[in-house]
Parts: structure tokens; sequence; C-alpha cells
């Protein structure tokens, strides 16, 4: 781990298997260790608005996520404590997720979450408590290049779980006080691990869903939480249009769309076309939808704002890259190069599938994060 024995590590404590093994891991290994859970969403709010269930919950900062930590945190015995960032995740993580919705835009909370506060306040209050560093349960790998003198994020391991999509906006101080721990390790070797401590979380599956979505269910919450908020649903009704501009159907909210998406969209078409229609694009401004045939969702070239470098300092010129435009998406031969207002021109070799505004495009190069940002 690089580290001395007499150091003190905040470990971020989810209550899930793998930060509740390198808990463990770390105890054994004769690190002094504080657990540290965020305390991130009231799972009592919204219950029983229309939709929602009367009890509301989620995973990563759930009631049952924060007792598991706690359980894990005794059984191990550090002292372990709870951090309420309650009005933080609403103001730079629900709010934002909301807006960008009703803006036609696809965001991506788990990113905001990391990027805006997870490692900033964790570092913050790992300093506040006397810790070194802070370590967590993600699937990614860190190191210093003395070199370039930067550190380098990089893949994990194990692939199927890597995480780096989502630690893009990580700086080069927060990467230099983090440690992660299962970079190295598969994901069968960490529950093979929680079930030798006899972790209670052992068996416990991996969350799946934004943590204050229950079911996955967007537009839901949409409505209920602007109807807490005492705001209206605002008025974007207007026209499913073609390629060409022409108006072939219409629909009730531009909210309910995003691109590469197929479902809601044949019923509200004029006719039904001989192939399945899929959202080409949002205009927020006139509240069009642009639809299509599935062929014209390919496109080669994005624009990415607000970009984060990691292994370089800046981007000077062309640069080749594989570039990662969502969680799930292989990484693919592109060229970035500067463009114009600080942002990024990237170029695939190869046609690309549904490249979405208000998602991220992380850059490679091999195992290596060369950076990322968002896509305009």
């Amino acid at each position: 781990m690089q580290q001395e024995t007499n150091s003190t590590i905040a470990v971020a404590m989810s209550g899930g298997v793998d930060s509740s093994t390198v808990a463990a891991m770390l105890r054994d290994e004769g690190h002094n260790l504080i657990g540290l859970t965020l305390q991130l969403w009231n799972q009592r709010r919204l219950a029983g608005h229309e939709g929602m269930p009367e009890a509301v919950r989620g995973r990563c900062c759930s009631i049952d996520d924060v007792y598991d930590a706690r359980r894990v945190a005794e059984q191990i015995g550090i002292p372990y404590y709870i951090v309420n960032q309650e009005e933080r995740f609403e103001a730079d993580v629900v709010r934002p997720f909301v807006n960008e919705y009703l803006a036609g835009r696809t965001p991506i909370p788990c990113t905001l979450c990391n990027n805006h506060l997870k490692f900033d306040q964790l570092l913050l209050t790992a300093r506040q408590i006397g810790a070194d560093r802070i370590a967590t349960g993600h699937y990614a790998r860190n190191h210093y290049d003395a070199e370039r003198g930067r550190w380098i994020l990089s893949r994990p391991a194990d692939k199927s779980k890597d995480q780096t999509y989502f630690l893009f906006g990580l700086t080069q101080t927060q990467l230099a006080r983090t440690l992660f721990p299962l970079g190295e390790m598969e994901k069968p070797a960490v529950r093979a691990i929680a079930q030798q401590r006899d972790l209670g979380v052992a068996t416990k599956p991996d969350s799946q869903e934004i943590c204050f979505i229950p079911g996955g269910d967007y537009k839901t919450f949409l409505a209920a939480y602007l109807d807490e908020q005492g705001e209206e649903m605002p008025a974007s009704a207007g026209d499913l249009v073609n390629a060409r501009g022409e108006v072939v159907g219409h629909h009730t909210g531009i909210h309910q769309f995003t691109v590469g998406q197929r479902k809601g969209i044949q019923q509200n078409l004029n006719a039904h076309p001989a192939s399945p229609f899929y959202v080409l694009g949002i205009d927020a401004e006139s509240h069009n939808v642009i639809v299509g045939h599935e062929e014209e969702l390919l496109t080669r070239e994005a624009i990415i704002d607000r970009v984060n470098w990691i292994s370089i300092p800046e981007l000077s010129g062309e640069l080749r890259v594989q570039a990662k435009v969502r969680h799930r998406h292989e990484p693919a031969p592109a060229t970035i190069s500067p463009a114009e207002d600080d942002t990024v021109r990237l170029v695939f070799d190869d046609l690309q599938r549904a490249v979405t505004p208000g998602q991220a495009a992380v850059f490679y190069q091999g195992n290596e994060v060369v950076g990322g940002g968002w896509i305009v």
C-alpha cells in the first residue's frame, strides 16, 4: 500500500462488500483506520408522492447501507462516523440532475457526486480528523509518475468492474491522497476475503441504480421532486420531427427522452414506420425531439466541455486516444484536439452509436486515463 503502518487512513464505507473489504484488508495490514460514511439523501423524502413508494430506499446512502457500514466497523474494531452532506448533495447532484433532464440532456449523477462531493468532502473530513489519506472501494489504480511529475489514474485489473469512467474529474491533489486497494484484484477474490473475515456484507449484491431514484424511474422522481419544491413541471410539449425537420408526431415533454431511446416514441407518431424510430437529438429551445432510424444515431464527432486532464497537464495539439462515451461503451480509437472556448473536439475513427449530450467522454491511452469532460 506504500503506507507506513502508523499512518491514519480514512476509509470511505458505503456499506457494500467492496468498501467493507478494503477496511478489513487495511486493518489486517496494521493501519490506523477511521471509517466514514457520507449521509447524502434522506430516504424518507418523497415517500408517498404519486408513483413513489412509501418507503423510499436506494443504494449508496440508504439507512440499511449505513447500518451495514457501522456493523463492519464495529466488527473490525475501528472508530466510525457519519458525515451529513444532504444539503450539499442536493445542491451539487440532485438539483443539477433535475435541471439537466429538464433541459433535454442526460446527466450522470454518480460522476457529479464523485467530482463535486465525495472525494472533496472525504478528503476535507480526513484532514480534520488527522487522517493522511482516504481509501475507497472503487475498482481503479493510481500511482505517481516521477518522470512526468503527475499522478496517473489507470483502469483496474478487473476490467469488468472498471470505475475510472466515473472518476475522470479527480484532481492531482485528490489522486495523491487516495488509495484504491482493489485496483489489482478481481471481484471474486474480494468476496472471498469478505467471506474469510466473516463480514456480514460478503454476499450483498452490488448496487445498480441511482441512489436517490428507486427503481430507476427518473420521470416519476422528477415530478415528485418538483412537486415537493412547490414548482410546476415546465411546459415542454412539442413535436417529434425527423432529420429533415418534418413533423412526424407529438410529445408531452422533452424530459421524457434521451438520445438513443426507443421506448415511448412509436405510439406518438402520426404514422407507423417500417422500422422503429429512436431519439436522435433534443432541441430544448423549440421543444422538438428529433427522431429517426437506428443508423441515424451513428456519429463520429462530438465537442467536449469542462475537461479535466490527468496524465497530461494540458492538450497542446492533436492526440491519439481511445474514448469512452458511456460507462458500458468499449473505448474506441479517436483523435482529440483543442477547440474553441477551451473545449475539445473528439473525432472517432469509426461511427459510434448515441453520443449523448450530458454524458461524459473519457479519454484513455492504454490503461491510463488521459482526462475527460462532458459532451455538449
